[in-house]
């Protein structure tokens, strides 16, 4: 009998399905007891997408002024917008964060080439791996910004974000984001 580990001591990653294809090789799933590798993927160079995926949310958590160095603030914001999550919605709130990364993650960006002495935009696809890097720092980057000089904590803005990602809400920061890349880039095909 293989004896299961859940997130957070709650959450099941075996229920968890990545149904965008472009992600899926790059979104980690593996079963962890928390969210805390102490780097141990980080001495090789593109080993981040071995990193758990809850763990690469927490430390982009970290990211803001406030939060710096302080992973197990990090850990609770993201444990208290897990709660918040599954009782708003019903749903593992793993599966609605893989949800708001498939949907947050640009498919198309801008590149500046130059010819001669002129710069001239043209228009790529993403790679996949920057796609969940930007779709995690856009979702983290809105939250930090809807809970700075508000009564709102920042792990019920974090769960407003993730839920508002998921169901793909043009009114979210990191939709609205991603939706602007990916004008810009439309404008320079």
């Amino acid at each position: 009998m293989i004896h299961m580990i859940k997130l957070f001591g709650k959450w099941d990653f075996a229920e968890v399905e990545v149904a965008d294809q472009g992600i899926k090789s790059y979104v980690n799933l593996d079963p962890v007891i928390l969210p805390h590798s102490n780097g141990k993927h980080a001495r090789q160079q593109f080993n981040k997408s071995d990193i758990s995926i809850v763990e690469r949310l927490v430390n982009n958590v970290m990211r803001n002024e406030q939060n710096t160095g302080q992973k197990q603030t990090a850990l609770r914001i993201v444990d208290e917008a897990f709660d918040i999550i599954n009782s708003k919605t019903e749903k593992n709130p793993v599966q609605v964060l893989v949800e708001a990364i498939a949907n947050a993650g640009p498919r198309e960006e801008v590149v500046r080439l130059k010819y001669g002495g002129i710069s001239v935009p043209k228009a790529v696809d993403t790679s996949s791996q920057r796609r969940v890097d930007t779709a995690l720092r856009y979702i983290t980057m809105g939250a930090n910004q809807a809970s700075y000089k508000s009564r709102k904590s920042a792990a019920s803005c974090l769960a407003s974000e993730l839920i508002a990602a998921s169901n793909r809400d043009a009114k979210c920061f990191s939709i609205n984001r991603k939706d602007a890349k990916e004008r810009v880039a439309k404008a320079a095909r």
